[in-house]
């Protein structure tokens, strides 16, 4: 992990330039944290899930759904690359099409895939910051042990929603009517 002398903010970070395209990089609470490309399992999950809450957010015309790697700003110190996000029609204004193309706030859902190097950021420092930040629903999802749990922000603290482990479904409240079935999104 690569951690700067003072805290980076959000402007100092996107004059930055970064060598090698086999890794992105996050500034957590304006800290430069390295990601590193996905897993083929990773990329699997990530498409499994993208396609069908693609396929119910756009049947639904409820909002945008978007993959990594898309810029999310969520303070000044903070820029993240979350695997999956979606932005309802309502909090469309967070979407700037304009010059630099990026989400600036918080999503209404964010889906992390956990990775090895990712468990603890994903698990506790993002969950933390978008709990925070009002991120009304936050999904982990482990691929190894194949889970995905859904919490809910409740006045600004996460609660568990919903949990599947291997087989069952799992919902989703802020895409009321969507269920995914586990077994589906780590079919190999």
């Amino acid at each position: 992990m690569l951690v700067a002398e003072k805290k980076i903010t959000v402007k100092e970070f996107l004059q930055m330039e970064f060598e090698g395209e086999d890794a992105y990089y996050e500034l957590i609470n304006g800290e430069i944290v390295k990601k590193s490309s996905p897993s083929l399992r990773h990329q699997e999950t990530s498409q499994n899930i993208n396609f069908e809450m693609l396929k119910f957010v756009r049947t639904k015309k409820m909002g945008k759904v978007f993959t990594a790697p898309t810029d999310v700003y969520l303070d000044d110190y903070t820029h993240l690359i979350p695997d999956l996000f979606f932005v309802s029609k309502k909090n469309k204004n967070i979407l700037d099409y304009g010059g630099e193309g990026i989400v600036r706030g918080a999503p209404d859902l964010i889906v992390e895939i956990l990775s090895p190097s990712s468990t603890l950021k994903d698990r506790f420092d993002k969950k933390n910051i978008y709990e925070k930040r009002g991120v009304r629903e936050y999904w982990i999802v482990d691929p190894n042990n194949k889970t995905i749990e859904i919490y809910e922000n409740k006045k600004g603290v996460y609660e568990p929603f919903s949990f599947a482990a291997g087989e069952g479904k799992v919902a989703s409240k802020v895409l009321k009517g969507l269920e995914l079935e586990v077994k589906g999104i780590f079919s190999e």
